[in-house]
């Protein structure tokens, strides 16, 4: 193994914090190339496809990745910043980081965003800190229920970075909040908005998560534990029952059996049941991204309206408004105690 030395500028003060956001990731284009090496690089994660590399990489590499680009491409075309040339994950990521890095600096805490699966990398990401002199570093993954797929991956690839260290430094993780006060404050905050500008009234909220292979759970994952955590502390900051909000998960992947009750059938059933006016949350992502924009936003809107729908609105993810770094500062601080001075 090749040893890594890392040299901060100077001149710099000693000993200073870092954090280090982490979120899934995003293509470099929406070309075929570039989405093919992101798929190859997502798809390739043992956390994420469990099946042994002998079976799965045959699959993955041949028929999959010749396929698959071509439609995720489009998709990604659909919903790219063409005035930043980027995808809304990486515009609003970085803008997460940016605000609460005007918010720590002060403090003397240093602020970076990383992706697990593309670029700017993990391992870029704590080269960065380190070049600037942090000796501590907290790992903050952007999710906020924990699963392997997601939170651990994203820490596992710090680890392994920081496995290639000869001088590593101090490292917190931060754990995932469900149900933490300010979350759940800055949810509702968002839902009762997007609520009071639309022209119409929705008759059902559908809080959309992502979806986990059930065999996931059942090793062990606490995934939908956490997600039924968010849910009730939502239901209860804004007086709704379960009939008002459903929940349920979408971005099923192969033909294993996932957490359900599935999003986009039921969605395109609610009309004939009579509910033709719906407002999708998506409690789940920290920040606007294809699964949120189009896989919700135009997919599963297009099928509620073939299905007699009238009315359908999306409430946005919580990106960088002033609630979300509130959230993003409140749990730094209460991960660096004991770091940072009083």
């Amino acid at each position: 193994m090749t040893f890594l030395t890392i040299r901060p500028a100077k001149p710099i003060a000693p000993s200073r914090i870092g954090v280090l956001l982490t979120n899934l990731g995003t293509p470099e284009g929406t070309g075929y190339g570039a989405i093919r090496r992101y798929l190859s690089e997502f798809l390739s994660d043992r956390r994420i496809i469990e099946a042994s590399p002998a079976l799965w990489q045959p699959i993955l590499q041949g028929p999959l990745l010749a396929l698959r680009p071509r439609r995720t491409g489009a998709a990604y075309r659909r919903i790219w910043h063409t005035e930043r040339d980027e995808s809304p994950l990486r515009t609003h990521t970085r803008a997460q980081a940016e605000a609460l890095a005007a918010r720590m600096e002060p403090d003397g805490v240093a602020v970076e965003w990383a992706m697990r699966y593309g670029t700017p990398s993990i391992a870029s990401g704590i080269e960065r800190l380190l070049a600037r002199g942090c000796a501590r570093v907290l790992l903050l993954p952007l999710y906020p229920q924990y699963s392997a797929t997601t939170t651990a991956t994203a820490n596992d690839h710090a680890f392994r970075a920081l496995m290639r260290l000869r001088n590593q430094p101090a490292v917190r993780t931060a754990p995932s909040f469900p149900d933490h006060p300010l979350y759940i404050e800055a949810l509702a905050r968002s839902v009762r908005e997007t609520l009071a500008g639309l022209p119409f009234v929705p008759q059902r909220i559908v809080a959309s998560f992502h979806g986990l292979p059930r065999d996931y759970v059942t090793r062990g994952d606490p995934y939908p534990e956490e997600c039924e955590r968010t849910l009730a502390a939502l239901r209860r900051a804004l007086d709704m029952d379960e009939e008002t909000m459903t929940l349920t998960y979408q971005s099923r992947f192969g033909p294993a059996r996932w957490l359900e009750p599935y999003t986009a059938p039921l969605v395109a059933g609610l009309p004939a049941r009579g509910v033709t006016r719906v407002a999708v949350i998506m409690p789940g992502f920290m920040a606007d991204c294809i699964e949120t924009l189009d896989e919700i936003g135009n997919e599963v809107r297009k099928d509620f309206i073939a299905a007699g729908g009238t009315d359908f609105a999306l409430v946005p993810c919580l990106n960088a408004a002033p609630a979300a770094i509130d959230l993003l500062e409140g749990l730094t601080r209460q991960e660096l105690a004991g770091w940072l001075k009083d």
